[in-house]
Order: C-alpha cells, then sequence, then structure tokens
C-alpha cells in the first residue's frame, strides 16, 4: 500500500465516519497549493469553505499567531485579558454595529444567535414566554448541532437525530411573499444565508434582501444574516448583505474570521440586541481567547484595507465570464454565484459531483460536491489568475471527457 492508502485505512479504521472526503492526504500548504504525503501538488479550489480566503499559511496571520503563543493563549472569560477589548472594538466597526459576542465554530454562533433571539423576543418585543417563532429557509445550511438541523429540510442532517428543536417556520428561499405569510406577533427572527452556499452557491433573486430587510423592520422582526461562508471578502464585499445595499440586524461571522489558523466566530449584533445578556445566561471557555482575538485583529486588519475585496470581485468576474462560456454546451447546465464563489451543475450524463471532483483529483484540482451533480469552486482570495485559468482549463478538460 502507498503512503496515502495506508493513512487513508487507518482514518476508516479508527474514525467515525461522518465525512466522505476525496482520496487525497495533504501533508503540507501554502497561498492556494496544497501537497500531499507523495509529494504531489494540489491547486486548492475550496479553500476551506471560505475558512482559508486569505490562503494557506499566510505570513501575516501566522506571525500574529506566533507572537500571541509566546504571550497568553487561553485565559478563559473568568479574566479579562488584553486583546478581547480591541477585537471586539475592531470587529463591531468592520461590521457597522456596535456590540460582539465572540464564540469559536460557525455552529456555535448560529446557536448563540437562535438564544439572542429568543431573549430579545421575550424581553424586548414582548412576545409571551416559550412562543418564540424564527423563520428560516428551506435547503439551508447553518450547521448540524441539534437545534440546527431541526430546521434543515436535508434528510441527511436529520435522519435519525430526533426529537427535533421546535420554534420555527420554514419558508422557500426567495420567496418574499411566504415569508410575509409565515409572520405572526411571535415572529422574533428571520435567519437566511445571503447566499446558500451548501445548497449549491444559490443567489436570491434581485431585491430579496432588500425585501426582507424591509418586512422585518415593519414587522419588529430581527434580520439575522448568516454570512459564516459569504462574508469576510469572499463575494467580493465585506459582506454578501452589501450587494443589496442591506444591513441586517445581525452578522454571524466564522470561518474567514480565524484566518485558517485558529476557530473564530462571533455574533455581531446592537447593544439594544445583544444588551439582553446577563452575567452566566450564555458563554465559552475558548470563546474571544487571546489567540484567537489575536489572529482575527489581523483579519479585520487585512479587511480594512478593502484589497482582498477588490480582488475577489475582479478574479470572480473572470471566474464567472469563463464558466459562464460552458453553459449551453451540454456539460453544464447552470452557472450561478458572486466573486470568486461559484456553483456549477453539470450535466448528470457526465457523471455525478463526487466523480467530477475525482477526476478533477487526478488532474490537480480540489473542489468538493454538494447536491448530486453540483461542484462548489471557492478558491483562496489570494490565487493568482494564471493558476486559476489553469484549474478553469482542468475543468475544461474533464467536461471534454
Amino acid at each position: 500500500m502507498s503512503t496515502t492508502e495506508n493513512a487513508i485505512a487507518s482514518a476508516e479504521a479508527h474514525s467515525a465516519h461522518n465525512y466522505h472526503p476525496l482520496p487525497v492526504v495533504v501533508a503540507t500548504a501554502d497561498g492556494a497549493w496544497m501537497t500531499d504525503v507523495e509529494g504531489r501538488r494540489y491547486l486548492d479550489m475550496l479553500a476551506g469553505y471560505s475558512a482559508l480566503n486569505f490562503g494557506h499559511g499566510n505570513r501575516r496571520l501566522l506571525d500574529a499567531a506566533r507572537a500571541q503563543l509566546e504571550r497568553v493563549t487561553l485565559t478563559s472569560r473568568a479574566f479579562h485579558h488584553d486583546r478581547f477589548a480591541e477585537f471586539c472594538t475592531r470587529l463591531a466597526e468592520l461590521c457597522g454595529m456596535e456590540m460582539v459576542l465572540p464564540m469559536n465554530t460557525g455552529a456555535e454562533a448560529v446557536e448563540t444567535a437562535v438564544k439572542t433571539a429568543r431573549k430579545w423576543g421575550y424581553r424586548v418585543k414582548g412576545v409571551p414566554d416559550g412562543m418564540a417563532k424564527i423563520i428560516v429557509a428551506a435547503d439551508n445550511f447553518h450547521g448540524r448541532t441539534t437545534t440546527v438541523i431541526s430546521f434543515s429540510t436535508d434528510p441527511e442532517a436529520r435522519a435519525d437525530f430526533g426529537p427535533y428543536t421546535p420554534g420555527f417556520e420554514i419558508v422557500p428561499y426567495g420567496d418574499l411573499t411566504a415569508m410575509r405569510e409565515a409572520m405572526t406577533e411571535n415572529t422574533v427572527a428571520v435567519l437566511l444565508e445571503p447566499i446558500q452556499g451548501e445548497a449549491g452557491v444559490l443567489v436570491p433573486p434581485p431585491g430579496y434582501l432588500a425585501g426582507v430587510r424591509e418586512l422585518t423592520r415593519e414587522r419588529d422582526v430581527l434580520f439575522i444574516a448568516d454570512e459564516i461562508q459569504s462574508g469576510l471578502g469572499r463575494t467580493g464585499k465585506t459582506f454578501a448583505c452589501e450587494h443589496e445595499g442591506v444591513v441586517p440586524d445581525m452578522y454571524l461571522l466564522g470561518k474567514a474570521l480565524g484566518g485558517g489558523v485558529v476557530p473564530v466566530s462571533a455574533v455581531v449584533s446592537s447593544a439594544a440586541v445583544l444588551g439582553v445578556y446577563r452575567p452566566g445566561e450564555h458563554g465559552s471557555t475558548f470563546g474571544g481567547n487571546p489567540l484567537a482575538c489575536a489572529v482575527a485583529l489581523e483579519v479585520i486588519a487585512m479587511l480594512e484595507t478593502g484589497e482582498y475585496q477588490q480582488r475577489a470581485a475582479e478574479l470572480g468576474d473572470h471566474l464567472h465570464r469563463e464558466l459562464g462560456l460552458l453553459v449551453g454546451g451540454g456539460a453544464v447546465r447552470a452557472v450561478r454565484g458572486r466573486g470568486l464563489w461559484a456553483g456549477v451543475d453539470i450535466d448528470p450524463e457526465l457523471g455525478t459531483g463526487r466523480e467530477i471532483s475525482e477526476r478533477l483529483m487526478e488532474r490537480r484540482v480540489l473542489v468538493k460536491d454538494t447536491h448530486g451533480s453540483t461542484i462548489r469552486i471557492a478558491p483562496p482570495l489570494v490565487i493568482g489568475k494564471e493558476d486559476l485559468d489553469w484549474g478553469l482549463e482542468q475543468l475544461r478538460e474533464v467536461l471534454r471527457g
């Protein structure tokens, strides 16, 4: 057996089979490239589902982490530490908000948002205790905790994990009429991905996010934007909501906030919303730890220049022009997305999304499938144009058979 085969066999024998990774074993990585245990190089066109927006081994982020490692990595929130206030202040400013509640993973941020919306509904809006409702969209992906999968429409995410948490209303994504009809006096929030990533990089109809913003304001309902994948530069803006000039009541951030170095997530909102918490009502041992704050502060500094957003916009335009040329020739049925983020629907006769991903892997390009014959393309924002073009040429070759 090869080194790769041995590593995969060992993983299969000793780890739960909750993922189905491509058969590549990464050993090192730099920028947009990864090298496996056999020494083969691969172009990363997934970027850890946007966690690696700034590339593998980014020097600025690694230097920030190293410097903090020499000082203090964890205090827990039992004490203050000297990076926390700056992190909260700078992230709130980046979002145009007032307060930050830091956590670790995206799923924790979503859980925190659900709790926050309910508490706000009871304490501020005056919803009767235990009656709060949150409206979500079909085909969403917000994580895999028991509460989050309770409002998933994906059978794989839900099956065998009941009983499910009540309090959610599911409406079709992009349908304002259905959302309006679902709202009641007990509705406390609308929770949406501005672009649905796991569903295949689905961009809502023009005006949808603005319509949600208007409707939620009219009905005294919080608009929660899950920007965990779409935010922090991926779509060519700091936040995907900006494409419609929309500012939600709450941003959910994660993935790229930790720079691909440490897990960092956050709920960012106003003092009127996050101010409902009192000590002891919610928290996390590692949430807002010094190491996380140090890395995230460097991420914020990088985003403040606008350089990465502009790069994603310019390379994204090129990406979508090139992918658009593939539509209509029989191999590609549709392309969707914004910035350096695309969902590509392959003709099922050419293969499943998994099969196309495996063929691309053989040509040293790494992407990931979703929902049948769709592949997702989301390279690090630092990818060079020449590398991007090379990756697209490998896709064209695969589609030619």
